[in-house]
């Protein structure tokens, strides 16, 4: 029995190894760099099989659904936990940047879960890392906001269409790990309101998954920021955010 963990060497990613490695007879840490997935074998042991993937390249991540459809294991978990984001307008976007979140966010993470569904037996997870960002539109986050959308109807969806297998998206909001910048802009110290622990994110995520719940937020406040999602118009929390977020451009 396997579970699959994609940005397995992050802060989110480890977390979620360190918790679930027990679980299981092995876990494939999926990650880019061969350094970082060598230091979780020296903490984890022969627990730990170092698949290196880049999730924004099809051939190679067509190269892993390849190896999980030959080697044909049961996996207990799937965690698409990789994903990337940038605040910037569009506009500022290069065509590469943009190709390549999508395929880090979306596309991987989709292929990856058709290609473990027929090897994942009743009582299996896929947890999906969505967002808090997915519950509405967000200006100059746009691009990572629609991909985590996206990601929260998948799974969602995912979940009613395979009964004997719980698919939760993990939404959190701002989480302090070393991806969020902690320094000040232009002299403004840059503020993430309800930030939470990454292993407050994956404790509560694998609480919420065994529970059977389709989606995991991990803190009142923003429990709170989706009910808002839900009664207030869009195109007002959109004009609440951008105005939050343009001095920090």
């Amino acid at each position: 029995m396997i579970a699959i963990i994609t940005g397995a060497t992050g802060d989110i990613g480890s977390y979620f190894v360190r918790k679930i490695v027990n679980e299981v007879d092995l876990v494939w840490a999926i990650g880019r760099r061969k350094s970082a997935l060598d230091s979780l074998v020296e903490r984890f042991g022969d627990k730990i099989l170092p698949v290196i993937t880049d999730l924004s390249d099809h051939d190679s991540v067509i190269e892993l659904c390849k190896k999980i459809e030959g080697e044909k294991p049961e996996i207990r978990y799937l965690i698409n936990n990789a994903g990337v984001a940038r605040m910037a307008p569009v506009s500022d976007f290069t065509l590469d940047e943009i190709s390549n979140m999508l395929d880090i966010n979306d596309k991987s993470a989709t292929l990856l879960c058709r290609a473990c569904l027929p090897y994942m037996a009743k009582g299996s997870y896929i947890l999906n890392v969505a967002s808090a960002s997915a519950f509405q539109p967000n200006p100059y986050i746009a691009l990572y906001s629609a991909s985590k959308a996206y990601l929260l109807s998948f799974t969602r969806s995912l979940n009613v269409e395979n009964e004997d297998i719980n698919c939760t998206a993990v939404c959190p909001g701002w989480v302090d790990t070393k991806m969020l910048p902690k320094k000040t802009k232009d002299g403004i110290k840059i503020s993430y309101p309800g930030i939470v622990t990454a292993d407050k994110v994956v404790n509560t995520a694998l609480k919420d998954c065994h529970k059977g719940k389709d989606v995991s937020v991990c803190s009142f406040y923003y429990r709170y920021m989706m009910f808002l999602s839900k009664v207030m118009p869009h195109r007002t929390l959109m004009r609440f955010w951008a105005k939050a977020v343009r001095k920090y451009l």
